[in-house]
């Protein structure tokens, strides 16, 4: 499984960005779409998924009611989209996506980052 993550960016407090995750390869219907992110001296934390047979979303406390995740499939790719909105300069960090096998505990694919600045 490959994965592809864009539309990071600089944008100032309030504003809205929409990262986008591209995944191809032995990608299966079900698979478990998340994203993480990483800001500078922390440790990387869970920030949304999405997945399972009735994509079923699940979201850190943190970005509840800000953020949205959501899948599109097509044929073998399917793209997962993190909108958010209402960014504040704590969601400054570098998001990742990554995907896992329904059932599985830990997430085997992950994509390069992309960074997400909030300017005060």
């Amino acid at each position: 499984v490959q994965l592809q993550a864009s539309g990071g960016g600089l944008v100032q407090v309030g504003g809205s960005l929409r990262l986008s995750c591209a995944a191809s390869g032995r990608t299966a219907f079900g698979d478990i779409m998340g994203w993480f992110r990483q800001a500078p001296g922390k440790e990387r934390e869970f920030v949304a998924s999405i997945g399972g047979q009735f994509s079923i979303t699940d979201y850190a406390d943190s970005v509840k009611g800000r953020f949205t995740i959501s899948i599109s499939r097509d044929n073998a790719k399917s793209t997962v989209y993190l909108q958010m909105k209402n960014l504040k300069p704590e969601d400054t960090a570098v998001y990742y996506c990554a995907s896992k096998r329904r059932g599985t505990v830990h997430y085997d694919y992950w994509g390069q980052g992309t960074l997400v600045t909030v300017s005060s």
